[in-house]
């Protein structure tokens, strides 16, 4: 699967409404992480509406660090790579916290959810394509 086509499918189960933000990412990655689709939908679960609803990291993002984990050999290039695609992705979206990339205090959205889920897959791909 291409980053284009990974990335249109994490946006396209966002916008189905069967899946959170984290769980859409996490699924697009169904194919390389050892675990099936209702595992991989109960790992994402707790993170609709980003981290603490709305208040921490968007819920792509973090999707984007466990696929980073499980695709690196130790915890120090995971860091690394996470790293890498957080810079990535803020880059891509004008932030990583959920209520900024909605606009909840200015009114003024950055990022839609399911571009957040592209962008997510998007810097991912990027970062191990980089390296």
């Amino acid at each position: 699967m291409t980053p284009e086509e990974r990335g249109e499918k994490a946006a396209s189960l966002k916008k189905s409404g069967t899946a959170n933000c984290c769980q859409s990412v996490l699924l697009s990655y169904a194919d390389l992480l050892p675990m099936d689709a209702d595992a991989l939908r109960r790992i994402g679960a707790g993170f609709a509406v980003g981290m603490g609803t709305m208040e921490a990291t968007c819920g792509a993002l973090v999707a984007a660090g466990i696929v980073a984990g499980h695709r690196t050999a130790t915890r120090q290039e995971a860091v690394r790579f996470a790293r890498d695609i957080h810079d990535r992705f803020r880059a891509k979206c004008g932030a990583t916290i959920c209520k900024d990339l909605k606009g909840r205090d200015t009114g003024r959205v950055l990022c839609e959810c399911p571009e957040c889920c592209r962008n997510a897959v998007l810097a991912t791909e990027e970062a191990f394509g980089s390296h």
